[in-house]
């Protein structure tokens, strides 16, 4: 069945069955390898990216949810092949190790700061509730969101 998909902007067409979940579509369809499948379950984050603007698993949830969302990936983040302040933040901060997370942790750091421009430690925790970093780099990721929070972004975020 042909499934259209607005993703970073563009509208996309793909033939896939509408229960394949949105993660295989995005990385085997579409060629957008970001989002990582964690856990499979929903419950590591790795698969997130921005559906209408707030972060949303897709490792399990079916394409079909998804046709008349606006869906953006970490790549759709970056705008022209330069980093958002958000990706950037993280590099300055050295906030990844692996970096098989920070895809789904950029994506909801994104839409925190979309939400509120300063948010505090609970915030920050809060949003990343659902995002799970099994090399431990927590404290560097919070310590990058508060530090661009303290800046202001200016990219959208």
């Amino acid at each position: 069945m042909e499934i259209s998909l607005r993703v970073n902007g563009a509208v996309r067409k793909v033939d896939a069955d509408p229960a394949t979940p949105l993660l295989f579509i995005l990385r085997n369809s579409l060629g957008l390898k970001g989002a990582k499948l964690g856990c499979g379950a929903e419950q590591c984050g790795a698969c997130a990216v921005l559906v209408d603007g707030e972060p949303v698993p897709t490792c399990v949830r079916a394409v079909s949810e998804f046709a008349e969302s606006d869906i953006v990936t970490v790549e759709g983040l970056a705008g022209d092949g330069a980093a958002s302040d958000v990706q950037r933040a993280f590099i300055a901060g050295n906030a990844a190790q692996c970096g098989y997370c920070t895809p789904g942790i950029v994506v909801a750091t994104t839409a925190l700061l979309r939400r509120r421009k300063n948010p505090d430690a609970g915030d920050i925790r809060d949003a990343l509730d659902g995002h799970l970093c099994r090399c431990g780099s927590h404290t560097r990721v919070i310590r990058a969101i508060a530090s661009l929070a303290r800046e202001g972004a200016s990219d959208g975020v």
